[in-house]
């Protein structure tokens, strides 16, 4: 379980983080998604002690991190799967992480098998691995300690799509099996396949937070058209919210047949309509952070 209360982080006249609460229960995947610089990483670095709130708190397993006795048995973490000493071979990473936290060094080997590190790659130094094989390497530390809490951002960043699809399977049993999973991406797909819950974060701030199904539900009708602007006005018109957002699509509350029957009226041809669960996750993520978007601002 984790619990987010409050969290806030400023640097100078600058919020980062601005108050931010959410929880992620045990047994499901909860997906943290937000554009560059919406304060993700921020966040999650709170969350487990590498950098100081500048107010509000998080649990992880029920207590601050920093608290935790042995926080590798508690909390998997990978925030950054490039932060691995390069002169030392995937094994021997995998093997003072056993030993820092009291585990049978039998289990280098289960997870090396378990990430599908050979035996070759794994007496490699990391300085020569790939993006794809640090993030194998991150996750097998991560789930070394045998945690009941992941926290991980990006964690399918350079993987093929086999990888991916491994990734997925990975964290899906995972949570069945009773873990909590807080997951970071900008692979809208993947989360939309693999998250139970999602938490939505635009300019340091909570935009939308619920179950996938909650909020894919709530994304509205997606429609295009070659009159778009008219169209919006015309949902407008007709007491309907209606916007078009950056991909220039309109997004609405109102339902498709009742988009339909407007466009109609109005003699404005449509390209496309369909309701939100047509729509999917990239249409819900874009409308509710079509606000806030700081593209190319680091997380």
């Amino acid at each position: 379980m984790i619990t987010v209360e409050s969290l806030t982080k400023k640097y100078g006249g600058f919020t980062a983080v601005d108050d931010v609460s959410f929880t992620a229960p045990p047994g499901r995947v909860t997906g943290f998604l937000g554009p560059n610089g919406a304060g993700k990483s921020t966040t999650m670095r709170m969350m487990v002690g590498l950098t100081p709130p500048t107010s509000g708190g998080a649990l992880v397993a029920g207590r601050r991190f920093a608290d935790l006795p042995n926080p590798g048995r508690e909390v998997g973490v990978l925030l950054d799967a490039s932060a691995q000493h390069a002169g030392r071979t995937g094994r021997e990473v995998l093997t003072l992480a056993a030993r820092s936290m009291g585990v049978p060094t039998r289990r280098v080997g289960e997870l090396l098998e378990r990430v599908s590190l050979t035996e070759k790659e794994s007496r490699r130094r990391v300085r020569h691995y790939s993006l794809g094989m640090r993030q194998r390497l991150g996750i097998a530390t991560a789930l070394i300690g045998d945690p009941q809490v992941l926290v991980l951002d990006e964690p399918a960043n350079g993987l093929d799509p086999a990888g991916i699809r491994w990734m997925r399977d990975l964290l899906r049993g995972y949570a069945d099996e009773g873990g909590t999973v807080l997951l970071s991406s900008h692979l809208l797909h993947e989360i939309e396949v693999v998250a139970d819950d999602l938490v939505v974060i635009g300019n340091g701030r909570i935009v939308a937070s619920g179950t996938k199904a909650e909020l894919l539900a709530a994304a509205g009708t997606v429609a295009r058209s070659p009159r778009t602007e008219e169209l919006a006005r015309a949902l407008t018109s007709a007491g309907h919210e209606a916007a078009v957002s950056p991909d220039g699509a309109v997004r609405t509350d109102a339902d498709a047949a009742l988009v339909g029957m407007v466009a109609l009226h109005a003699g404005i041809p449509l390209t496309e309509l369909k309701t939100a669960d047509g729509a999917g996750l990239e249409e819900m993520f874009l409308e509710l952070t079509a606000s806030t978007q700081r593209e190319g601002v680091a997380a």
